[in-house]
């Protein structure tokens, strides 16, 4: 499934760009995510978990680095990985494409994502509404991170990298639920001014 997002950062596209290809500082602003092998420049290994509904799901796995167009700033990473329960698998497909915004950079993410096992029985509207928080979280910890990533400074202190299952759940609950209640109201809504034409 193919699901696409964007985030804003209030820093030039130059720096946004080497921030984000600068993995082992980078990657722990995706809650939930932890680097456990830098192999070279553009190969790692890492853990990722996420919880979805009632499963807690932890993948181990690979991520690559298989583009860098820093003439478009554009990246394209792969990754991979299984559950360690053995309840499933996922890949992905990440296309990272920068701009300049009025306010500094605009990131557009583009995931092709496959699951099996557990988590894809959740369908593809939990799935994108669990991804769409954890990218809005991302992008808000990469935002406060820049500023001190530019300044030379440590990660800040008690930062959180894993992601709370109860938040994320919860976002992605609501989010359902608004989408449900438009699709609703708004279906009614058409009908009513159908009925009023005829």
């Amino acid at each position: 499934m193919l699901i696409n997002s964007d985030f804003e950062v209030p820093a030039p596209v130059e720096k946004v760009w080497d921030y984000l290809l600068d993995v082992p500082r980078m990657a722990p602003n995706l809650p939930g995510t932890e680097l456990t092998e830098v192999l070279d420049e553009n190969s790692y290994k890492g853990r990722v978990t996420i919880k979805m509904g009632p499963v807690s799901m932890r993948f181990a796995g690979d991520v690559e680095i298989v583009e860098r167009d820093e003439a478009n700033h554009k990246a394209v990473i792969n990754a991979a990985g299984a559950d360690e329960r053995g309840r499933g698998q996922a890949a992905m497909v990440l296309t990272a494409t920068l701009a300049k915004a009025a306010g500094g950079t605009k990131v557009n993410i583009a995931q092709d994502l496959q699951v099996s096992g557990a988590a894809a029985q959740y369908g593809r509207g939990m799935i994108t509404d669990v991804t769409n928080v954890l990218v809005q979280q991302f992008s808000r910890n990469a935002a406060e991170d820049i500023p001190r990533w530019l300044r030379g400074e440590e990660r800040a202190a008690g930062q959180v990298s894993s992601a709370s299952g109860l938040g994320i759940g919860l976002t992605a609950a609501m989010t359902a639920l608004k989408r449900v209640f438009w699709r609703f109201f708004g279906s009614n809504t058409r009908r009513r001014a159908a009925m009023g034409r005829s």
